[in-house]
């Protein structure tokens, strides 16, 4: 451990600043205030403000919301346009069959949400009740007692050049010290995946599995604009092999949100997710909702898709995992926020609990809360779903109407998962696919797309994308799978050069990286593995 860093000391650090980190830290002090207690917050943020690294859909479901605030809407949460429609579709290339709306989907009583400027709505709530807030400041390392226990965070060092070594700017991290440090990194976080090795939390749990959700937001011709409107799709342009979908979401002021959902168990190593959303833009049943438009912001990341199945064991001596990166989302009504916030919300009562106990420095409270919750019970009753769909399309909603109306969740077994990366086929078992050029109207190139989000890296600093073997890019991921990680990325990160030479090279254009964690996941031998680049870096989404 460093010697050389200032440190700082808290009752609860917490780390990240999306839906779940800012619920645990208005829990912490509500509760605390209630009994007349001094407990000290603490919160890092990565983005360069809250919310800058959010992304989702989103529509909301406002249970755990007006736990937390019973008087939301008195206090102006930006919760602005009810939903009123729902609309289910199964498309083919060139027609649309209206399917009946799934239970869990239904929307009424919801509403479509920028969940950046929500979480923004909280950080002031949350500042307002004493938390302090540190934006771009990345937490990079996990402390550790002699005893074995979390001590708290590290924020990662400024002014490192390329070579890792100190430039005439260098600063060095802070530690920040808590009795108790609440990890909601959101989906596959870098520290929680050394928490899971260190404790073994994944012991007796399957495999976390994940989907890639890319969106952009549009500005629409208002004769266009439904404000509400809800539209989920399945089948085209995917194949009936690949899980995913696209949704479609009316905000207030002409504003759409558009993306498209792929399952990262895909197996044709030829596919591009990012492809496969714009030429879902093209469908005639949905390229009216565009035509006259303008797209004014993109983004992309990875969400946790596991489920029941796939969480962890949540706490530890020390610390405790919620929201997305534990795996509290609902994959068949969509949605995860509320579960987030519940998570965190359980996860806080905990802390309380633990703080109040000198004997205990494990939150056990949480995951027995947790098991008597309605949190729980709603992610048993969909554990079977997404697991369905390896028997495809068809077989997936098939499964899904009868474990739902049969057996209303509580079928006697329970579908196993497996790996993502483990689940990509060779190159040369699957047909190449001719994705059409982008026409700069309606589809586009990568590229342009970073631009809208407004993505920069310091770019002195080191890679944050880190190789376990330089070989392994071509002598493997080339060979065998064609550079899958050339067309995974939503951001145009990874390049092959020199190929027409005979002298193939990966090239990692560090700098584009949205932060979304799909090469960590999807890289087939685990060679990539993500890291925290300086605090403030990265996307800055406006309105997502």
């Amino acid at each position: 451990m460093r010697t050389d860093r200032d440190a700082m000391e808290y009752d609860v650090v917490i780390v990240g600043g999306g839906p779940a980190g800012l619920s645990a830290a208005i829990r912490v002090k509500q509760q605390a205030e209630k009994v007349g207690q001094e407990v000290s917050v603490c919160l890092l943020e990565k983005g360069s403000e809250i919310g800058a690294h959010i992304l989702s859909g989103a529509v909301i479901e406002t249970r755990a919301l007006a736990e937390l605030f019973p008087d939301w809407q008195e206090r102006g949460a930006p919760l602005h346009t009810p939903a009123a429609e729902d609309r289910f579709l199964w498309l083919s290339e060139g027609g649309a069959s209206k399917l009946p709306t799934p239970p869990q989907m239904s929307n009424h009583g919801n509403y479509i949400v920028s969940l950046g400027n929500f979480c923004r709505w909280l950080g002031e709530q949350a500042e307002a009740l004493g938390v302090e807030i540190y934006p771009g400041f990345a937490a990079a390392e996990v402390l550790y007692h002699e005893d074995g226990s979390v001590k708290g965070v590290a924020t990662g060092d400024l002014g490192l050049g390329k070579d890792g070594q100190p430039g005439p700017n260098f600063q060095p991290g802070m530690e920040l010290h808590a009795r108790q440090t609440i990890f909601a990194e959101g989906c596959r976080g870098s520290l929680t995946r050394e928490l899971f090795e260190r404790f073994n939390l994944r012991d007796g749990a399957d495999p976390q599995t994940y989907g890639i959700g890319i969106k952009e937001l549009w500005e629409i011709d208002p004769a266009k604009h439904q404000p509400g409107l809800i539209v989920h799709t399945v089948g085209w342009p995917l194949t009936t092999d690949t899980y995913g979908g696209s949704f479609l979401y009316h905000l207030e002021n002409n504003l759409v949100a558009v993306g498209f959902v792929i399952g990262l168990d895909y197996k044709n190593p030829w596919l591009s997710p990012f492809e496969e959303f714009q030429r879902y833009k093209t469908h005639p049943s949905i390229r009216g909702f565009f035509e006259g438009g303008r797209r004014i912001s993109y983004g992309a990341r990875a969400l946790s898709e596991g489920g029941y199945q796939s969480l962890p064991k949540l706490t530890f001596p020390g610390g405790l995992l919620i929201g997305d990166t534990a795996g509290f989302l609902n994959v068949p009504k969509i949605k995860g926020t509320h579960m987030a916030m519940q998570s965190a919300i359980l996860a806080a009562d905990g802390v309380l609990a633990a703080l109040a106990d000198e004997s205990s420095r494990e939150a056990v409270a949480y995951p027995a809360a947790l098991k008597q919750s309605w949190l729980h019970d709603e992610l048993y009753r969909v554990r079977n779903i997404r697991p369905a769909f390896k028997w495809g399309l068809l077989g997936g909603l098939a499964y899904g109407a009868i474990d739902t109306f049969l057996f209303r969740g509580k079928a006697p077994w329970t579908m196993a998962q497996h790996d993502d990366h483990t689940q990509i086929g060779d190159k040369a078992a699957y047909p190449k696919i001719a994705y059409p050029k982008p026409d700069g109207v309606l589809t586009f190139d990568r590229l342009s797309s970073v631009f809208l989000s407004a993505t920069n890296h310091e770019e002195h600093q080191p890679c944050h994308l880190r190789l376990k073997d330089e070989t392994v890019p071509i002598s493997v991921n080339y060979a065998k799978y064609g550079a899958p990680e050339t067309r995974y990325c939503p951001a145009g990160v990874y390049e092959i050069l020199g190929e027409e030479e005979g002298n193939p090279r990966l090239q990692i254009n560090g700098q584009n990286c949205l932060h979304c964690k799909t090469c960590d996941i999807k890289d087939p031998t685990q060679n990539i593995v993500w890291t925290v680049p300086e605090g403030g870096g990265g996307p800055n989404y406006p309105n997502m």
